[in-house]
């Protein structure tokens, strides 16, 4: 009994390494084109490192839900913001595409993960409104970091995700740093456009 289980676990970790090489549309500081992985792990840190101006946070949910959150795009991919189609949710494919990658897993795992990820689709904990406002927090954050093409829409970030960074005071304080990055990036952009 005790091999199966840690065979099963082993099966789902495996399944999960496909994140790794699920790319997202951002690119790193040295313009490597970032993965999922790359993604949550950087979520995962914005967690930690802003966990004690976060009261009455449950830590090890987030971290959880943090990690969570896109294990399902390792299957059909991520679909940039820019390119959802918002009448049709990605999330009924990625949350099948979740059930089957969790599918190895005990029933206690996939029913607690299936939960996690549930609570944070829907946001309907503190905590997955804290991970859905980290979530575009650090998206932004790796935009004006990254280096991007030269036609890369930075106007974009100014209002991407800003219901869910506003729900939020913290990331509503760390936002208005990132904006001024944004507006930066856009103002440079425009004028490069303008010069050409």
């Amino acid at each position: 009994m005790k091999n199966v289980t840690i065979h099963n676990r082993l099966e789902f970790i495996r399944r999960a390494e496909q994140l790794k090489d699920t790319i997202r549309l951002a690119y790193t500081s040295k313009g490597r084109v970032e993965s999922v992985a790359d993604h949550s792990w950087r979520l995962t840190l914005l967690a930690i490192t802003f966990s004690d101006m976060l009261p009455d946070i449950d830590l090890l949910k987030l971290l959880k839900i943090c990690i969570l959150h896109d294990l399902g795009e390792a299957i059909n991919g991520d679909i940039p913001a820019p390119s959802q189609n918002h009448s049709a949710p990605k999330s009924t494919h990625e949350r099948e595409d979740f059930q089957s990658l969790i599918e190895p897993l005990p029933e206690n795992l996939q029913s607690e993960f299936l939960s996690l990820w549930d609570e944070y689709e829907n946001a309907t904990s503190k905590e997955a409104q804290v991970a859905k406002a980290l979530d575009k927090i650090e998206t932004i954050l790796q935009h004006n970091q990254g280096l991007n093409p030269e036609d890369f829409d930075y106007a974009f970030n100014l209002e991407y995700g800003k219901s869910q960074t506003d729900a939020l005071p913290l990331a509503s304080e760390i936002r208005a740093f990132l904006d001024e990055d944004t507006s930066a990036h856009s103002k440079r952009t425009d004028k490069n456009h303008a010069d050409e």
